[in-house]
């Protein structure tokens, strides 16, 4: 690679003296402009060194590759004489003289609760739709399935059991992550969460017609009646409740010196938060949330097909903005409530939307003749259909403008039509075109029927403008390398690929995997650095997952490069934007062009410095070269011990 020549080309795509300040770290530059509107994008993306790039906090993130980005920032900085900083003060000088957004950082603190407690949702969503395919009469014939066949009656009672466990004791879940992203102890949040459900209580769903009918118990505390109400289904009051427990808890720790502390700091904020929990944020935040789930009901009732039309046709917009990250709030609260709200309009919008974008995708693939823009739509289609958009909405359809807008229209029209016939969710789950698993039964056909308007109506629209203006191709060609997309790196064209050979490597931490996609960073969780595996870590120690060579160990001490003996480029990165630690927290017993062999310590990582400090651990392991192989598949292990074989890196067929 011409590193000097990389630097020029990104210099002249980010605008003339726009570069304020620049760091890099493992994988990207992190740079400060001075206006991020005098960007080429069309220009940076088609940058062969380039494999992503994104904006957030106001820095400018431009993805290159372990081993290659530390040139390439070096060439940079010569060039522009830019000023350099560390990246913690990369961080500071982004947000100098900018204000905050308040509304992006509530939205922002409401996916890191409901993020983690997705798959909990999900699970019971989708086992929920099964016991209503099981239950539901008028589906296959006049009677249920249970009622054709009566010995199928137990197994539908234990899925409605699991079914409804996550929605029942919501407040535990949303309790521990709450509190656990308020900066507090997630398992008091839990055991709050267990108080504002037990079985003592009247139960949250009976409440009002508990105090319509005089049946409501009281506890009689400082002249007060309290009720005995219960919170089952509930996520607004638990979320204030979870607020106040974590500021007490931290009150208290700075208050109580070490020798009590750890006694009485537990039980001083649960019970002052018990208290106030029962006798006022409970009772007023479910008048609050009551009054939010009648008014989008009301909102739905009184708009219908017109105003759901509004909504899908601004869904994906809003998906740009990150507003959608508000939703599953939302969305919860309509389906715990579904016996007064019918389900959810929220769901059916986004599949209308994210199909939409699939088909205006699909339809790119037809028209270009540029052979990377081509793989790239056809890739983007496929994962937008299933439910995932990023690929499709920032690698194709953005770029091009028309396939985004015609993706809206046909969006609209979809969510227009699907809001004659009252289309609910009455689960939670894949937003896509097999999506009709979590919708209400007799509304099946109608969901499947919009899926279908909203793939056609995307893909004509955007077939027919595009043939009728097929220059704009190529003033907005799509590299392979775009963002959001997994792409190769790093890989030497004149090396033999029958010299990539099957790999398994090693788990290179102790902990608990977890899938890409849910990394809360969207270099990792998009793949733009290629396939792999993350593990949530809980131990320290750092090992080699396979025989090789370190061809990186950063300064920092927080990522490692090694290019295996079978030729596969690894990437092990230890946290997220640890790097602004500048090596506090971590050790490191290598140093680059070490030979290793599977199993030895790199180094370590103090885990309980990290959430001090609050950043997150996540390791992740990276096959930085993905398309130099058939498949990078991870085993099917929830939990993992460090030096046990689990990612999988396949060699090409012949």
């Amino acid at each position: 690679m011409d590193y000097k020549k990389v630097a020029q080309e990104i210099n002249d795509a980010l605008g003339q003296d726009n570069l304020q300040a620049a760091a890099h770290c493992a994988t990207r530059l992190r740079l400060v402009l001075k206006d991020s509107g005098k960007v080429n994008q069309v220009a940076l993306d088609n940058i062969d060194a380039v494999k992503g790039t994104f904006e957030v906090n106001g820095q400018f993130q431009i993805i290159i590759g372990a081993g290659e980005v530390n040139k390439v920032y070096k060439e940079l900085v010569a060039l522009t004489n830019v000023k350099e900083v560390s990246t913690s003060e990369v961080k500071e000088e982004a947000v100098t003289g900018k204000k905050q957004n308040p509304i992006m950082d509530f939205i922002k603190v409401l996916s890191d609760i409901f993020v983690p407690i997705v798959p909990a949702l999900v699970a019971g969503g989708l086992l929920m739709a099964l016991n209503n395919v099981l239950t539901a009469e008028n589906l296959f014939g006049t009677q249920s399935v249970v009622q054709m066949y009566p010995v199928l009656q137990d197994y539908a009672g234990i899925i409605n059991l699991l079914a409804s466990a996550p929605f029942a004791f919501l407040p535990i879940l949303v309790g521990f992550s709450a509190t656990k992203r308020f900066g507090g102890n997630p398992y008091l949040g839990a055991a709050m969460g267990m108080a504002m459900v037990m079985p003592d209580l009247v139960n949250g769903y009976g409440v009002a017609n508990a105090i319509a009918d005089g049946t409501m118990n009281y506890w009689h505390i400082f002249g007060m009646d309290v009720a005995q109400a219960g919170y089952q289904g509930s996520v607004l009051p638990v979320l204030a409740v979870s607020w106040i427990l974590a500021t007490l808890e931290k009150f208290f720790h700075k208050r109580i010196s070490n020798a009590f502390d750890f006694t009485f700091t537990p039980m001083l904020a649960l019970i002052i938060t018990g208290f106030l929990t029962f006798m006022f944020v409970g009772p007023v935040m479910r008048g609050v949330s009551d009054g939010l789930t009648d008014g989008l009901v009301w909102l739905y009732d009184t708009t219908g097909a017109i105003g759901l039309g509004v909504f899908g046709l601004f869904y994906s917009p809003i998906v740009i903005t990150g507003l959608h990250q508000s939703f599953p709030a939302i969305e919860t609260t309509l389906l715990a409530e579904v016996a007064k709200t019918g389900g959810s309009f929220i769901f059916p919008v986004a599949s209308m939307a994210n199909v939409a974008q699939g088909g205006a995708a699909l339809a790119v693939m037809f028209l270009t003749k540029n052979e990377k823009q081509k793989s790239l739509a056809t890739s983007a289609s496929i994962s937008a259909l299933l439910g995932i958009t990023e690929p499709a909405i920032f690698g194709v359809n953005l770029k091009l403008k028309f396939p985004f807008i015609c993706a809206m229209i046909a969006s609209a029209v979809a969510t227009t039509f699907i809001g004659f016939f009252h289309v609910l969710a009455v689960a939670m789950g894949p937003a896509s075109v097999i999506g009709f698993i979590s919708i209400a039964p007799k509304s099946i056909p109608y969901y499947m029927i919009g899926i279908v308007i909203s793939i056609v109506v995307a893909f004509i629209t955007t077939y027919l403008y595009g043939k009728k203006n097929g220059h704009l191709f190529a003033e907005a060609t799509v590299s392979g390398a775009a963002s959001n997309t997994a792409v190769e790196i790093n890989e030497d064209p004149e090396e033999s690929i029958e010299s990539v050979q099957d790999d398994v490597l090693e788990s290179p931490i102790a902990g608990e995997v977890v899938q890409l996609k849910e990394v809360n960073d969207p270099v990792f969780s998009q793949e733009m650095m290629g396939k792999g595996i993350a593990i949530s870590p809980t131990d320290g120690n750092v090992y080699a997952p396979a025989d090789g060579e370190l061809t990186i160990v950063y300064d920092s001490k927080h990522a490692y490069g090694i290019m295996t003996d079978k030729k596969a480029e690894v990437l092990i990165h230890i946290g997220i934007d640890t790097v602004q630690l500048n090596g506090e927290g971590f050790t490191t017993e290598k140093t680059s062009g070490d030979i290793v062999k599977k199993g030895d310590l790199l180094g370590t990582v103090d885990l309980d410095l990290l959430k001090e400090k609050g950043y997150d651990s996540t390791v992740m392991m990276i096959v930085t070269n993905t398309n130099a192989f058939s498949n990078v598949e991870a085993l099917n292990k929830k939990e993992v011990a460090a030096k046990e074989d689990l990612l999988v890196v396949t060699q090409p067929t012949e």
